[in-house]
């Protein structure tokens, strides 16, 4: 079942995220950061389990970004992530954001969902907002890409 995240979803949230980051294919979460961005994150809960989460983080006047994608290995391959995504770009396009962006090392799954790569230096509220604390700073291997919004 996909939903809005809940208070008490951070926890699993966090685990399904940091698992990733150990392996280094995306960025680790703090308790505190996902707290705070409670609002953002969509997941997909199974048996009273958190096996997928997504987030739509507003990042300015019509940006959106899609971020913490993370689908559990055992669920993978089952269209859950491609659910979460299309959640946060329904929202996203409901609140008037016209386009949404995204950070990852998965390139060739995001252009399948019709997203254009695009220079980092393209999302300057993102380097300078966030990316510029980041701990991967300036060396970071993430790609940029962009989808507009109907």
């Amino acid at each position: 079942m996909i939903r809005k995240a809940k208070i008490e979803d951070i926890k699993q949230i966090q685990n399904l995220i940091n698992n990733f980051a150990k392996q280094d294919v995306m960025l680790p979460r703090s308790l505190n950061e996902l707290y705070e961005n409670l609002r953002d994150f969509w997941v997909v809960e199974k048996n009273a389990k958190i096996i997928g989460c997504c987030a739509m983080h507003i990042s300015w006047d019509d940006l959106a970004e899609i971020k913490s994608l993370a689908v559990a290995k055992n669920a993978q391959g089952r269209g859950i992530g491609r659910q979460l995504i299309s959640a946060c770009l329904n929202e996203a396009k409901g609140i008037g954001v016209r386009r949404a962006f995204v950070l990852t090392y998965r390139l060739d799954y995001f252009k399948k969902l019709g997203f254009k790569k695009v220079k980092n230096s393209a999302l300057p509220h993102k380097v300078w907002a966030e990316c510029i604390n980041c701990c991967k700073f300036p060396d970071c291997q993430e790609v940029a890409l962009i989808k507009k919004l109907a």
